[in-house]
């Protein structure tokens, strides 16, 4: 992992309880699909995975477009999300993503997506490079 010196300052909160998730800026606000009462509406875990998969590497991928042309503008990132499950019960996900830009050549679209998928930090070819915690919240806590 980086030093600690070099991550972005900002960071960001979302909670997910009672059949809703939303950012504790109030940015994304949504109910939540459960698996306990089918018959309620409301965002899957897949559409969740494909929804924050796309838009940290369309992040990736504007950043990417401005290194090879004035239209980063059109960047445009399609991301699909599939859960199953092992043997042994455990989740597993397979995320597919897309990357188009308008006008530009074959050689610059291929340039471009190399660089966003290096760029962001779940890598299609380097699982090496995120890390996930999960911990007990401590009583009071959020």
């Amino acid at each position: 992992m980086p030093d600690l010196s070099s991550w972005l300052h900002e960071k960001a909160t979302a909670t997910a309880a009672g059949g809703h998730v939303r950012t504790d800026d109030g940015g994304l606000s949504s109910a939540l699909a459960s698996p306990l009462a089918p018959h309620c509406t409301g965002l899957t875990p897949e559409q969740l995975l494909a929804a924050a998969f796309a838009s940290c590497l369309h992040h990736a991928a504007v950043e990417a477009a401005a290194e090879i042309t004035d239209e980063a503008h059109t960047v445009k990132v399609t991301a699909e999300a599939k859960l199953g499950r092992d043997d042994d019960g455990r989740y597993h996900a397979d995320v597919h993503a897309e990357i188009s830009s308008a006008g530009l050549t074959r050689k610059q679209l291929a340039d471009l997506v190399a660089y966003a998928d290096r760029l962001w930090p779940f890598s299609s070819g380097d699982n090496s490079r995120h890390r996930l915690t999960v911990t007990p919240a401590t009583n009071g806590q959020r």
